[in-house]
């Protein structure tokens, strides 16, 4: 960041208001003052100030030199380069489509994380150890609001297998699970593992190349899912109950595989073509150039031709340490990712795809790529 301080205005005038805005929250949970809060209502997902404190475009604790929001926010003005930089010493080069990183294939072995994980359930098994075996105290992730039968995301924090196994699985509606944080700390944990797309999963590396404090120090963890977009609540009941006659209440679990992949209490399946989906694309995902989660120690996803594996980006000295110490461990199995080069290429066509998203006006770090190649 600039020798300026750039604070609450320019965050809103920059990223808040223009489209670039994720919704992932981290200004918010940044904030060392009682005047941010967030409006999950009737799909905005975005930070506001609150009028106790300047008003909606103004802060009087960024007047008198506070950055902390800024230096949270993933989407701020250099924030690609800066957090390359900081996390791996050095810029992605051309050719690396989706962030520096290496590619394998892994998935858990004890049956219950299996049963209730995602294809290879690897991040399930991740947290699990992770929580285990004292590298981290808390883990912020999603869960269902409710009894599970409302398909309504929401911010938990998992302390136990338990709470990572009663969370697992897809949602693809936007949950802001960094709003799990202060839960998280009020319970006295200090190593946070911080799981999420893209948007989330570049908020530590920002707060930690931007020096902001205490939050940027106990995120020490951050795990990414690949992810094309998210989708808002309404889709719902105005797609799939509308046009499928899937009721929330029936639906026992989802998957997007080419479609979107839908089965239900009563042992009935369901696809819906993703092209009747796009309209009901949340509107903090449309900015997004970050398919692959460039900025998490290890990002993964459910794409290619196993549907029983995890395809697996290392990225950090962390993530490799703890890829390692979980297969000598017997808690995971990995092959390379060659074996599987349609999931590659794969991943490179989306994240090409979401690079193309970010906009004309903003700072050109993800669109430098060259993007009219296939």
């Amino acid at each position: 960041m600039s020798l300026e301080k750039p604070h609450w205005t320019e965050l809103f005038n920059e990223v808040v208001t223009t489209g670039l805005c994720t919704g992932c929250a981290a200004c918010v949970i940044a904030c060392p003052h009682p005047v941010l809060d967030y409006d999950a209502n009737n799909g905005v997902y975005k930070p506001f100030h609150l009028d106790v404190d300047g008003d909606a475009s103004n802060c009087t604790h960024g007047d008198k030199g506070c950055t902390m929001c800024t230096r949270a926010c993933p989407r701020f003005r250099n924030w690609e380069s800066e957090i390359d930089t900081h996390r791996f010493a050095r810029e992605r080069s051309d050719d690396e489509v989706f962030g520096i990183g290496d590619v394998v294939l892994a998935r858990a072995i004890n049956a219950d994380v299996i049963e209730s994980g995602q294809d290879g359930a690897f991040v399930s098994a991740l947290l699990i150890f992770a929580l285990e075996n004292d590298v981290i105290d808390a883990a912020l992730v999603s869960g269902v609001a409710g009894d599970g039968t409302s398909w309504r995301a929401e911010a938990r924090v998992a302390r136990t297998r338990e709470d990572v196994l009663a969370t697992a699985g897809s949602r693809y509606t936007y949950s802001t699970n960094l709003l799990g944080y202060q839960s998280a700390v009020d319970e006295g944990a200090e190593r946070i593992a911080v799981v999420g797309m893209g948007c989330m999963a570049s908020a530590p590396g920002a707060m930690q190349a931007r020096k902001a404090g205490k939050v940027a120090r106990r995120l020490s963890l951050s795990i990414g899912l690949l992810c094309s977009k998210t989708f808002d609540d309404s889709i719902f009941e105005e797609l799939f109950e509308a046009k499928y006659g899937i009721a929330r209440a029936d639906i026992k679990k989802m998957n997007i595989k080419g479609v979107f992949q839908i089965w239900t209490h009563d042992d009935q399946y369901y696809e819906v073509p993703l092209k009747e989906a796009h309209a009901f694309t949340r509107e903090g995902c449309k900015a997004c150039p970050d398919f692959a989660a460039e900025h998490a120690d290890i990002s993964a996803g459910g794409i290619g031709e196993f549907s029983d594996w995890t395809l697996v980006v290392v990225r950090t000295d962390l993530g490799r340490d703890l890829v390692t110490r979980m297969r000598e461990a017997g808690v995971i199995e990995t092959r390379p990712g060659d074996d599987d080069p349609g999931a590659i290429a794969l991943m490179q066509k989306l994240a090409r795809v979401s690079r193309r998203r970010w906009p004309e006006f903003a700072v050109d770090g993800p669109r430098r790529l060259p993007v009219t190649a296939s």
